[in-house]
């Protein structure tokens, strides 16, 4: 009886203890009219439908980031900020080129068309293409046991499905994307014709996925490229049936010369401490086979909406607020390593949060920061876990941000609900319609509401 009565007790205690708490904070007043305004006024929501619809493509060195930069920092100037301004990045300028062409050739199992796409940075085959045998292989390691004699002038497919266990699926994705990024330069050590590699997805589609890949100045640089996920199981199954079939491979991808872009930096300036700064943003450029809705266009209009909260609102800051809209995360993150430089001369940081896991249902935060920071936001958890915003917990920021990490400022990435992100990330189905209005502005209202308290108390 004793035990069973501890238990409702606890129950009791558990539910009705932060509810009180939540009900007697002045504070929870201010986040639920971020939450009211936010869920009734879905702004961000039809900035990112313009975003897309007008701006798709966005990578890096592109005419069409150029006019996204243009028509994001004209949104800024609407907003009546303190400040708006582009800072310069000069970037690399890759470009796809001509669609590119993927055809088995075997007379066992018959000949058949891939759906493939080049990996950013890849070079080219030239026009002619490629055609070789193929050898398939897992991970490094299996490069390393077939020596050259098995792979030099074959195109070695690398197989490595992302494992499906992990619940969090940043897990599986970052199990399999060494294949991605450091394949081509593993198997060109080998003397390999080119590599054709599995997208890292979760997902069983018809949809490669592309990504940034690396080569080194030591190694020959050979054409790298994405095949689908169910393409890769195809692959697989003929090449068991036929060893020695052929494939063929064309791209035209290319470098082109260095151009100049920007960040776009605006800023609500505080009223007691201008020189305390809390940043947050997310990138503006994307890959250019879909419209990079949640990679990263709902990061980029979710901060946006944070200094127009704050406006509707009529909230004024104690210390400066600034949204950053970097350039060049997908590729060479120049945009980071400028704004990083910016800040050494630009305001003491008291934090930076990153918007860049897509505009999925919102669980909490990661944060990147000593204890002391850590456990100042997780007494802060009563007033936002009435909002879902459960998990506040030690752990990884975001590319953009992390180059302040040396600067000892507190990093904090928006953590969403990661399921259905690897089905979209870098692939042609990353548009406007698999982003959901409701999701996407609670995300805007959770980092307002980290910001408010930030501001109010400090870390």
């Amino acid at each position: 009886m004793r035990k069973r009565l501890f238990f409702q007790i606890f129950i009791v205690v558990s539910f009705f203890v932060p509810q009180l708490i939540f009900a007697q904070n002045p504070d929870s007043a201010v986040l639920r009219r971020f939450y009211t305004e936010a869920l009734s006024n879905p702004v961000a929501y039809r900035n990112l439908d313009t975003l897309c619809a007008r701006f798709p493509q966005r990578l890096c060195g592109s005419p069409k980031v150029l006019e996204a930069i243009t028509w994001t920092k004209q949104l800024l100037e609407r907003m009546d900020l303190d400040t708006v301004f582009l800072q310069p990045v000069m970037v690399k300028h890759w470009q796809r080129g001509e669609k590119e062409i993927a055809r088995v050739f075997s007379l066992k199992t018959g000949n058949h068309s891939l759906n493939v796409c080049a990996l950013g940075s890849s070079i080219g085959t030239g026009r002619q293409g490629i055609k070789a045998e193929v050898v398939e292989v897992r991970n490094f390691d299996d490069l390393k046991k077939l020596g050259r004699r098995n792979i030099e002038g074959k195109i070695v497919f690398f197989n490595r499905a992302a494992d499906p266990a992990p619940i969090y699926t940043f897990n599986a994705y970052g199990g399999a994307v060494d294949q991605r990024a450091h394949g081509a330069m593993q198997a060109a050590r080998y003397g390999a014709a080119a590599v054709l590699v599995r997208s890292a997805t979760l997902a069983h589609d018809n949809d490669p996925h592309t990504g940034i890949q690396h080569y080194a100045d030591s190694v020959k640089a050979i054409p790298a490229l994405a095949v689908s996920t169910n393409d890769a199981d195809n692959l697989s199954g003929w090449l068991k049936n036929d060893p020695g079939l052929k494939l063929f491979l064309r791209t035209t991808s290319e470098e082109l010369p260095e151009t100049l872009n920007y960040n776009i930096i605006a800023e609500i300036r505080g009223t007691e401490f201008p020189n305390e700064v809390i940043a947050f943003g997310g990138h503006i450029d994307s890959w250019d086979i879909g419209q990079g809705a949640h990679d990263d266009g709902v990061g980029v209009v979710q901060t946006i909406e944070v200094l127009r909260l704050f406006k509707a609102l009529n909230i004024k800051p104690k210390h400066t607020i600034r949204v950053v809209v970097f350039i060049d995360e997908e590729y060479a993150q120049r945009g980071a390593a400028a704004y990083a430089n910016f800040a050494k001369d630009h305001g003491r940081h008291l934090a930076a949060i990153e918007s860049d896991r897509g505009g999925f249902t919102p669980q909490g935060f990661s944060i990147d920061a000593n204890e002391a920071a850590i456990k100042t936001i997780q007494s802060w958890k009563p007033l936002l876990l009435p909002y879902g915003l459960w998990s506040i917990e030690k752990g990884g920021s975001g590319v953009d941000i992390r180059d302040l990490k040396p600067f000892g400022i507190p990093l904090i990435a928006l953590v969403t609900d990661s399921q259905r992100y690897f089905d979209y990330q870098h692939a042609a189905g990353d548009t406007f319609d698999k982003v959901h209005p409701r999701e996407l502005q609670l995300g805007s209202a959770a980092i307002a509401s980290l910001v408010f308290l930030i501001d109010k108390y400090g870390l």
